[in-house]
């Protein structure tokens, strides 16, 4: 009882809103006079922006029709003009970019395609400018720089690398480059878990500030993220002064090894180093290298350093390069469709050496690749997992530690933005 009276004492003691009087207040409102405004905008000329790409089957008609300009002038300065008709010259996938006036006549064209000199192509593109002027048009050609913006991604694995990028929105040569870092520590045709995961830092190419839509290009890839079958593999590159970049991971230690975990990058293994029953001599042998089956004209990458000493035919192998390399240990890339070398000459790890064929005796095209030390055949998956590292300098490893922690966080900003797939990086 006695919290029961404490309680009436305290209860709220006002009346009920329902009885409260009510008035309506009416008030006239007289708006501003925007004639002044709408004068103001009548002067301001309409300009209106478009954009696409150009397609293989295009003309200028169809181009000018997609982008809703009809101007016949322009057309035919398009089809006439000797700098203009780059705009459909070339490969498909310019990206373009239009600009018209209220009348939807033409007032300016930007056309933005790789560099038109091969050794800029990484790094610069060409942009194809037409404006009107006066009362016709001039055209020109510039070359610029491109620029790199930060991008985050991350994606979990369903049935492959490839499809696992694809749904995350992630460019090709992101799938390409995670297979080639962590090649040594997971092997992608045989250890790769549904529900494995990854993170992505990457650089993302632009022109003039828009993403790069040729290729689908994409700059290096800067940090990452794989976990497989529950075990975590980091990479984070870094170049340490003027030496040459590479890949380590979280704890320092280099990615890169002695020999690469393949001379075909993200190809798939036909036959292995062990016995087989062989497809043309019809008989059970050792297979004394690796296969790998590959598209005819699939570039053939060198696995380590050395100075080639063979390069042409050699019986049932079709056109063959073997290299020499440190520590007496040899290689031999057999069925080539095309050689790009030549005896003595020094190869570094990575360089395109030539292609894949179906050349000698050989049932269909791919790369049979072998491995000798000092003289003996050894299992090259083997080899290029336990080859030397790279190892980083006292001085460097304090510079890594900083850089490797910037990454690790935006790594993990990578996983919690997962629902948005690839976004960009803030500078």
């Amino acid at each position: 009882m006695g919290f029961g009276v404490t309680a009436f004492g305290i209860a709220p003691m006002a009346p009920d809103a329902s009885d409260l009087p009510r008035r309506l207040v009416t008030e006239s409102v007289t708006p501003d006079d925007t004639s002044a405004q709408l004068e103001a905008l009548a002067r301001y000329p309409l300009q209106l922006y478009r954009s696409d790409v150009t397609r293989s089957a295009d003309t200028v008609d169809s181009v000018l029709r997609r982008l809703n300009i009809a101007d016949a002038a322009a057309a035919n300065f398009l089809r006439t003009d000797k700098t203009a008709r780059k705009l459909l010259e070339g490969r498909a996938g310019k990206m373009l970019s239009v600009r018209t006036g209220e009348t939807g006549l033409l007032e300016e064209l930007v056309a933005r395609y790789p560099a038109e000199n091969p050794e800029q192509a990484g790094t610069h593109f060409s942009r194809l400018r037409v404006t009107r002027f006066n009362d016709g048009f001039i055209s020109m050609v510039e070359t610029a720089p491109m620029s790199a913006q930060l991008r985050l991604g991350s994606g979990t694995i369903r049935s492959t690398l490839f499809a696992a990028t694809d749904e995350a929105r992630l460019p090709d040569p992101v799938a390409t480059q995670l297979a080639e870092m962590f090649g040594t520590d997971i092997d992608f045709h045989r250890e790769l878990r549904k529900g494995d995961t990854f993170s992505v830092v990457y650089e993302a190419l632009t022109a003039d500030g828009e993403p790069i839509t040729w290729n689908q290009s994409s700059g290096r890839v800067l940090a990452a993220e794989f976990v497989n079958n529950g075990k975590s593999h980091s990479a984070v590159w870094f170049q340490d002064g003027n030496d040459k970049g590479g890949y380590y991971g979280f704890d320092g230690q280099s990615k890169r090894r002695s020999f690469l975990s393949s001379p075909v990058e993200f190809s798939r293994v036909t036959s292995g180093f062990s016995m087989r029953f062989h497809p043309i001599l019809q008989q059970w042998r050792q297979h004394l290298g690796v296969d790998y089956g590959a598209p005819t004209g699939t570039a053939v990458r060198n696995v380590g350093d050395g100075v080639v000493t063979f390069a042409g035919w050699q019986n049932g192998y079709g056109n063959v390069i073997q290299i020499q390399h440190a520590n007496e240990r040899t290689t031999l890339y057999g069925h080539l469709s095309r050689i790009d070398v030549r005896v003595g000459q020094r190869v570094d790890q990575g360089t395109v050496i030539g292609a894949v064929g179906a050349t000698g005796w050989a049932t269909g095209p791919h790369l049979h690749f072998e491995l000798k030390v000092k003289g003996e055949h050894q299992d090259p998956l083997l080899i290029a997992k336990a080859s030397d590292a790279v190892t980083l300098s006292p001085a460097a490893q304090a510079r890594f530690a900083m850089v490797a922690k910037e990454f690790r966080q935006q790594l993990e900003q990578a996983l919690v933005s997962a629902d948005t797939h690839s976004v960009a990086l803030a500078d």
